[in-house]
This record gives structure tokens, C-alpha cells and sequence, in this order.
């Protein structure tokens, strides 16, 4: 399994529509992209100094299937938003031989 993993800083003048836009748009992909095997995302709750603002973590069948996703369309439509908003995306990608 191929596991991919983005934390976003948010800018700090971001008003809460775009933030609820980009959350829309997040929650629909998984109906509308195939390659999606497992998909979460959320507000980060516990707010340390470390603390990145959102987190996502999803699943694909492997590397080939990850690139698919990220050159979809909806999928480049949601990144649009994320781009405006955020002041930092970082990601990890890495192969799993655990279950899901």
C-alpha cells in the first residue's frame, strides 16, 4: 500500500469559507477518483508549537495510482484552494506492508 501523508499551515488572514471550501472539495474526491483506496483528513486539535493546522493521510495502490490522483482534475481544483490559502504544505510518501 501506498500512503500519502500532507500536513498545511494555513495563512493566518484565512477566512473560514476557504478553509470550509477546501474541506468540501477534499470530501468529495473519494467518490469521484477511483485510484482513492483510504481517505482522511482534519483540523489539527491539540495546537502545539509543532503542530502543522490540517492534516491528510491517504491510500493508493501504489506510486503510478498516487500520480493519477494528484493529476486529476477535481483533484487540481482543490489543490488551487489549498495553494491560496496555505503558508506551508509539507508531505510524505512511503510504502506500507502493514494493513490499512
Amino acid at each position: 500500500m501506498f500512503k500519502h501523508l500532507v500536513f498545511i499551515k494555513f495563512k493566518s488572514d484565512v477566512p473560514e469559507e476557504r478553509i470550509q471550501a477546501m474541506e468540501k472539495g477534499l470530501g468529495a474526491l473519494p467518490g469521484i477518483i477511483p485510484e482513492i483506496k483510504f481517505y482522511d483528513f482534519g483540523r489539527d486539535v491539540v495546537r502545539s508549537d509543532r503542530s502543522y493546522d490540517f492534516g491528510l493521510i491517504s491510500h493508493f495502490d501504489d506510486q503510478d495510482a498516487l500520480q493519477r490522483y494528484g493529476a486529476h482534475p477535481e483533484h487540481q481544483k482543490v489543490l488551487q484552494i489549498i495553494r491560496e490559502i496555505a503558508e506551508n504544505i509539507v508531505a510524505v510518501d512511503f510504502v506500507s506492508e502493514l494493513g490499512d
